[in-house]
């Protein structure tokens, strides 16, 4: 028999029932462990009882940010159902793809999803389709759950048994269901748990979306491990994250963002006067982030910690420590404490320090594989080996450099780019907000990089103004070679620039 899963809500709510657990900003709803607990009670009762969901059965959400969806988590788990939370940002047809894929018995749904949620129970047969407010307010998911005998005993499981599926965005494709262990999400809550110092007096902020792994599991879920306090945005706001770090009353200890989140919060007119002096530790991770955003928070007291993960891994699976963190600029740190990493060549070979090459993981928080594809699977893992599908390198001491996608990389006369270490320069080039690069087809050189630039209010700039600056700050043969100036970026629920969209429309 394996290693036997365990309740970390009834165990802190055996030991702090008084200890706050979750508060909810949308709805000023406020929980302590014995309230969360008697919630998660209610609702697995609701479940297993009510709707006859069993041991494996898919449980899926289709809903804003909300204390609610931690409680179905943890109800799911308690009873051995499944959890599938989905990307409300998904268009209908992807949406209608995923469900017809998990098969979910039931589909809980807030008010701005309900007309796709009953286009899902139809095309994929869903048996029951459950109206929530995400509020607290009065629901058919509320009236359930409070009239529901509630289950105070989890249903025997062990690390190896499927808690939760999480679908990747499909932007190469069809969305692939990552199924995540109960084993893989103890084991995220050491890894991350550790470097951060998550305590029981941790006050940690989620803002990233709660169908997304990082939003889940970075650190949300760790600090509910250790007995801490989740506090729930509905939406990312940067004006208002800012007031929550400077009040004395929200008390936040810790927080995590893609860069672009902390980047929008750093262009506030009010940053420069926050009280940053109560974050203990700021995590970033998702996409390659600038120097300049880095000194830009490090100058106001707060080093950000970066990392590096994938919905496959838990998400964590390397970490940079504080006091590095303007030593080794750029860096993602080094392996988390349970799992291990190789750099390879396309043979899978190792590949010496300071080479490139793809990333591939293996540990107790990688995935078995993908829900109902084991093609996919096999061609992603060799011997227990995740391949990350990430251009990596090391340097003499032993810290990661994530170069970029391997996917995102172009060759230009015979040379590799990858457009993160352009993007790094144009990042510096002041008046510059926001920066991507792509490459295009160039009949002399094969491609050429294309930047695609956002300026700031009354920044003007040329495209011959933005190569000058470049020119001298990294070969010649990663010069873009052409700039396009636009209003935005487009960008997924978790901040990542679509590089697939701008590629349809400047390519």
């Amino acid at each position: 028999m394996g290693t036997p899963v365990y309740d970390w809500i009834s165990h802190h709510a055996n030991h702090a029932p008084e200890d706050e657990a979750l508060v909810d900003l949308h709805s000023g709803r406020r929980y302590s462990y014995r309230e969360f607990d008697g919630r998660v009670g209610r609702i697995a009762g609701y479940l297993r009882d009510g709707l006859s969901v069993s041991p494996g059965d898919r449980v899926a959400v289709l809903a804003a940010n909300s204390s609610d969806i931690f409680e179905i988590q943890f109800a799911c788990f308690r009873i051995g159902a499944v959890f599938v939370p989905l990307n409300w940002r998904l268009a209908v047809t992807e949406l209608s793809y995923i469900a017809a894929d998990a098969s979910p018995k039931v589909l809980l749904s807030d008010e701005d999803n309900w007309k796709t949620s009953q286009e899902l129970k139809a095309s994929a047969g869903i048996a029951h389709l459950i109206d929530m407010r995400g509020d607290g307010g009065e629901s058919a998911f509320e009236t359930g759950i409070k009239d529901a005998d509630p289950v105070v005993t989890m249903v025997q499981q062990t690390h190896d048994d499927i808690c939760t599926i999480l679908y990747t965005s499909g932007t190469t494709g069809r969305p692939k269901g990552a199924i995540i262990t109960h084993g893989m999400v103890f084991w995220n809550a050491i890894n991350l748990g550790i470097p951060f110092s998550l305590t029981s007096n941790t006050v940690f902020l989620t803002v990233l979306p709660l169908f997304h792994s990082a939003g889940l599991n970075c650190h949300a879920n760790p600090v509910l491990h250790t007995g801490g306090c989740v506090v729930v945005m509905r939406a990312y706001d940067p004006a208002e994250t800012l007031a929550l770090f400077d009040s004395e009353e929200a008390g936040i200890t810790h927080f995590f963002g893609v860069p672009a989140i902390y980047m929008f919060m750093a262009q506030q007119p009010q940053f420069a006067e926050t009280d940053l002096s109560r974050i203990e530790g700021a995590g970033v991770g998702g996409a390659p982030i600038s120097t300049a955003l880095i000194e830009a928070w490090t100058t106001r007291g707060v080093k950000l910690q970066q990392g590096y993960g994938m919905t496959e891994t838990s998400p964590g699976v390397m970490f940079l420590k504080a006091s590095d963190c303007e030593r080794k600029i750029g860096s993602a740190g080094k392996p988390v404490l349970h799992n291990e990493l190789r750099v390879v060549d396309p043979e899978g070979n190792d590949v010496e320090p300071g080479e490139v090459g793809e990333l591939w993981v293996r540990g107790p928080n990688i995935t078995p594989g993908y829900w109902n594809k084991p093609d996919e699977t096999a061609q992603a893992i060799t011997d227990g080996w995740l391949h990350t599908g990430d251009a990596t390198r090391v340097d003499e001491e032993g810290f990661y450099y994530i170069v970029d996608r391997w996917k995102d990389m172009y060759i230009s006369g015979g040379e590799n780019v990858y457009p993160a270490e352009v993007e790094e320069v144009l990042y510096q080039l002041p008046g510059v907000v926001e920066a991507a690069v792509i490459g295009v087809e160039d009949e002399k050189w094969g491609e050429v990089g294309r930047a695609v630039i956002v300026l700031s209010e009354g920044t003007e700039l040329t495209e011959a103004d933005v190569i000058d600056y470049c020119t001298g700050k990294i070969g010649n043969y990663k010069l873009p070679k052409s700039v396009v100036f636009t209003d935005i970026l487009p960008r997924n629920a978790t901040g990542k620039v679509l590089k697939q969209e701008l590629r349809a429309a400047f390519g």
